[in-house]
């Protein structure tokens, strides 16, 4: 048995279905139920699921993202008529997560609410719509719980194996591209421009034609990361399945797990979100990008310390005769 088939047949065991049996009916991946056992965050477990939940289970996450605090106090005919479903499909959602019913899954949403809750202030209002009104201090009091929330979600839903996997190849690497539409382009470039600042041959590329170019010149030993929230900008997952198909190590940074930069790519780093009015899901995940990409770059300069050290000074000592009197680099 393969270690994804144990997997399965652990959450199936723990939902009460015996290892010979069918698994529970949800349109959740494995990933999703993999994460039951991982253990972090519910919540981001739903978010995550989001887009594989079709008709009335995604009512019920949606009901559940929505206010969550809610949830937790509702009985199962409570959420069910609130979404438009019935107790059964509750419960199916319930097993889709890898818990054995509604009461599992009510104490988990009613922990991590009490825990906010109890960080008091101004994480109490995370998922609270900006109001045109709304005075700067009440806006910046929620875009720092929501930031502040997605970046513990995203440190709870990255593999750090992964990231050390990621490290390692770059580490090795003889060049490195990257690709991102948009906001990802944004991501992609500052990436790029701390790989360069410690040796690492590094592009970025954000036109689709040039970097099929570049894909198309890539080789074993070489390697690529795609950037997309979604995971479905094409353009970038054409540019990561070209440098793919050539035998460059593929790295993807997305936050769905099943999307199809996801499934094209060698390694995944996964990130969450959280979005405000104004501000959705693909610029809430900036934030936790730039952090996921920041400890990968350090875990690349652990690797490569001595020429890292080397490059700094080099390009320091480059950059030395545009310093203004304050000693700082002129911009």
């Amino acid at each position: 048995m393969s270690p994804r088939e144990e997997l399965t047949t652990a959450v199936q065991t723990a939902a009460g279905a015996s290892p010979l049996s069918p698994a529970p009916v949800s349109p959740a991946p494995v990933e999703v139920l993999a994460s039951a056992v991982a253990g972090e965050s519910v919540l981001v477990r739903v978010r995550a699921g989001l887009p594989e939940f079709t008709g009335a289970l995604q009512r019920v996450a949606e009901l559940i993202l929505a206010d969550p605090a809610a949830a937790a106090r509702s009985t199962i005919v409570e959420l069910a008529e609130r979404s438009g479903t019935s107790p059964a499909t509750v419960t199916r959602f319930c097993r889709a997560l890898g818990f054995v019913g509604y009461a599992e899954l009510r104490l988990a949403i009613a922990g991590e609410t009490g825990r906010a809750a109890r960080t008091g202030g101004w994480t109490m209002d995370i998922g609270r719509e900006i109001q045109p009104t709304d005075p700067l201090e009440r806006v910046l009091g929620q875009i720092m719980a929501a930031d502040t929330q997605a970046m513990h979600d995203t440190a709870a839903l990255l593999d750090l194996g992964e990231v050390e996997r990621a490290a390692e190849a770059i580490a090795r690497a003889n060049r490195v591209d990257i690709y991102g539409q948009g906001g990802s382009a944004l991501v992609g470039g500052e990436m790029q421009f701390c790989l360069h600042r410690i040796g690492v041959a590094a592009w970025a590329w954000t036109d689709v034609h040039n970097g099929l170019a570049s894909a198309a010149l890539l080789k074993g030993g070489d390697v690529a990361l795609g950037i997309s929230h979604s995971g479905q900008a094409r353009e970038t997952v054409e540019m990561i399945a070209e440098a793919s198909s050539r035998g460059a190590t593929t790295i993807a940074l997305t936050s769905f797990p099943r999307s199809p930069l996801a499934e094209v790519a060698d390694i995944v780093l996964l990130t969450a979100t959280q979005a405000t009015t104004f501000r959705p899901d693909a610029l809430s995940a900036r934030h936790p990008q730039l952090v996921v990409l920041d400890l990968l770059y350090i875990a690349v300069a652990q690797r490569t310390h001595e020429r890292a050290h080397a490059a700094f000074s080099v390009t320091a000592q480059a950059v030395a005769g545009h310093r203004s009197a304050s000693g700082k680099e002129a911009s």
